[in-house]
This record gives structure tokens, C-alpha cells and sequence, in this order.
């Protein structure tokens, strides 16, 4: 892997996940992915596949306009970890400061950030888009870790 690589997989995916989730997204979606309902587990999943939608097309127009050769294996299971975390967030939507917290927020709760959670009002938004960045840099480094194949 070289650097130039994986800066280029990890740009796509940051950059079609800003896409994805703020332009790519429909309300009835963002407003029920949330909900611990049947509906709320199928608009999170609609959700979740325009998103990797979204970063598979942004893969492949690096590919294409680079000239760089992605072995679309490493690709997928790339993609496939970027929308599983994706998705497990995005099932907490709306549920930042229940009195019985599930999932991350759970995890940020123990790692100290229940009181920022409760007092800010942007705090879960920031948390849900650094969770997804994070885990999008985990799935860069897949993709850009085989070597130039295709």
C-alpha cells in the first residue's frame, strides 16, 4: 500500500459519506432509522445501501479517473465495514439521551461523555460522525491494503 493509495480510498469514502448522508439520504429516512420498530430497521437498511452505493461509486471514479487498479475484494470488505458500523449507528438515531442508553452511546457513556451528551445538544451528532469516520478509515485501509490488481 502506498500512501498516495490510500489517501485517494480513504478521500472517496469520506467525501461520498458526506454525500451519502446529507444529500443522498431522504428525510423519512433520517427521521425513522432511529426507531426500534420494523420501519426503523428498513429505513436504516435503505439508508445504509444508498450509502454504500454512494462510496462504490466514489471507488470506482478514483479508480477509473487515477488509472489506479482496486482489487475489488479488499473493495467490498472495505465497503461491507463501512456499512455494517454505519448502520449500528445509525439504529441509535434519535435515542442520544435515553435513560436507557444502547449500543455507542453506551460506549460513550462509559467513556466519559455521558454528561457532554446530555448538555449538548450537537454532542450525538458529533459522536455518530466521528464513529463513521473512524470506522471509514478502518475500511480505507482495507481497501488500499492488496496490491494492484484488479
Amino acid at each position: 500500500m502506498t500512501p498516495a493509495r490510500f489517501a485517494a480510498i480513504y478521500a472517496a469514502l469520506t467525501a461520498a459519506h458526506e454525500v451519502a448522508d446529507h444529500w443522498v439520504q431522504i428525510d423519512d429516512q433520517a427521521v425513522n432509522k432511529g426507531q426500534r420498530t420494523r420501519n426503523g430497521a428498513v429505513a436504516c437498511a435503505e439508508h445504509v445501501i444508498t450509502y454504500t452505493a454512494t462510496q462504490a461509486a466514489a471507488l470506482a471514479a478514483v479508480q477509473r479517473v487515477t488509472g489506479m487498479r482496486l482489487s475489488w475484494k479488499r473493495a467490498a470488505l472495505g465497503l461491507a465495514i463501512s456499512a455494517g458500523t454505519h448502520y449500528i449507528a445509525d439504529r441509535q438515531g434519535g435515542h442520544w439521551r435515553d435513560e436507557k442508553p444502547r449500543g455507542i452511546v453506551r460506549l460513550a457513556a462509559a467513556t466519559g461523555h455521558a454528561g457532554w451528551l446530555k448538555r449538548d445538544p450537537n454532542a450525538g451528532y458529533l459522536m455518530d460522525q466521528a464513529w463513521h469516520k473512524g470506522w471509514i478509515f478502518v475500511a480505507a485501509l482495507v481497501a488500499a491494503s492488496a496490491g494492484e490488481t484488479s
